[in-house]
């Protein structure tokens, strides 16, 4: 008996070079699937994904602005994830805007912001997702994120592992999902739900 199995025929996905529990990083090396480091881009990669699931909330409700910018950031969080798989011994390689957050990337999040807050009536008091479709998958998607930023601070407090952008990043970016959320739900004339049982 062997103490691995033969490499998979006919995939160009599956390798089995992760069965022993491992993954490659960005320029080399492998770490544990349970590294910090990997728990830190796997949720940013999760945020991808929910804001994948945003975005064709939004085509559907026609809200074409809101679906375009959820590209934008789906990108944009490829960049994040880039830097945080990288080998820390090929920093010296990252770019920024392409595999490093970039001081440009949280000054474009923060004008998105800035404009989206004079686009909608803000709540003045604590809401619950769900009153569309859209907004709930924003809000979906704001909660993940900010689960990839508390990965990333608990990876801080073990190794230095970025730019010194991405956790201010991070941190933006879930302030404007929940912004956009009220400005999804408020294109489609409804308001949010206040979290208090009046």
């Amino acid at each position: 008996m062997t103490d691995r199995r033969p490499a998979i025929a006919n995939s160009a996905v599956a390798t089995g070079r992760g069965d022993d529990g491992t993954t490659g990083l960005l320029y080399g090396g492998r770490i544990d699937k349970d590294d910090p480091r990997t728990e830190a881009y796997g949720s940013v990669d999760e945020g991808v994904a929910a804001l994948g699931l945003a975005r064709v909330e939004l085509a559907a409700a026609d809200l074409t602005d809101l679906a375009d910018l959820c590209l934008r950031l789906q990108r944009e969080l490829f960049v994040v994830g880039a830097e945080l798989a990288a080998n820390p011994a090929a920093v010296e390689r990252l770019k920024d805007g392409a595999t490093r957050v970039s001081e440009v990337m949280l000054d474009g999040l923060e004008r998105e912001l800035a404009a989206w807050e004079q686009k909608v009536t803000m709540p003045r008091e604590f809401v619950v997702p769900g009153e569309t479709r859209a907004s709930a998958a924003l809000e979906l998607a704001r909660t993940v994120i900010r689960r990839a930023e508390r990965r990333v601070i608990a990876l801080g407090r073990v190794i230095e592992t970025d730019s010194g952008w991405t956790v201010p990043y991070l941190n933006r970016l879930a302030d404007l999902l929940w912004v956009l959320a009220r400005a999804a739900e408020q294109a489609e004339q409804r308001s949010a739900t206040p979290a208090r049982q009046r």
